[in-house]
């Protein structure tokens, strides 16, 4: 395994319509989609794109992400998808997670599998390649 940190900005956000089966009393916490754009620099030097789902309420928070990174990790070139995701609030431990989709490694990043998380504006990674 080779391990990864590299730091990320956020070149964009484009939220969709948000909640369309909000609750009518106002009851529960807001769901949302978004559209965002990311510039990965550093050992993984790379853009993306991701779709996420997300869910803010009064006690807590979470997003879900399948976001599809192309450029060079490693040296090496080629695209792949990684899904990721957090979750934390009052009384809860908070948790985060995210992996490569198996099979998702393009060109000279075929083969690749990993986990990690994002937070921070950073990405760590663990990760090999087969």
């Amino acid at each position: 395994m080779t391990h990864l940190e590299s730091p990320f900005r956020i070149d964009g956000w484009d939220a969709a319509d948000t909640d369309p089966l909000a609750d009518p009393d106002g009851a529960g916490p807001a769901t949302g989609r978004a559209v965002v754009r990311k510039t990965y620099t550093g050992d993984l030097a790379a853009t993306s794109v991701a779709d996420l789902l997300t869910c803010q309420g009064e006690d807590g928070a979470a997003y879900l992400a399948s976001e599809r990174i192309v450029g060079e990790l490693g040296g090496r070139r080629g695209s792949f998808v990684l899904q990721h995701g957090a979750a934390g609030g009052a009384g809860a431990e908070p948790q985060q997670w995210a992996f490569v989709v198996p099979g998702s490694g393009t060109g000279e990043l075929a083969g690749l599998r990993g986990t990690g998380v994002l937070a921070h504006e950073r990405i760590t990674l663990d990760y090999e390649l087969g």
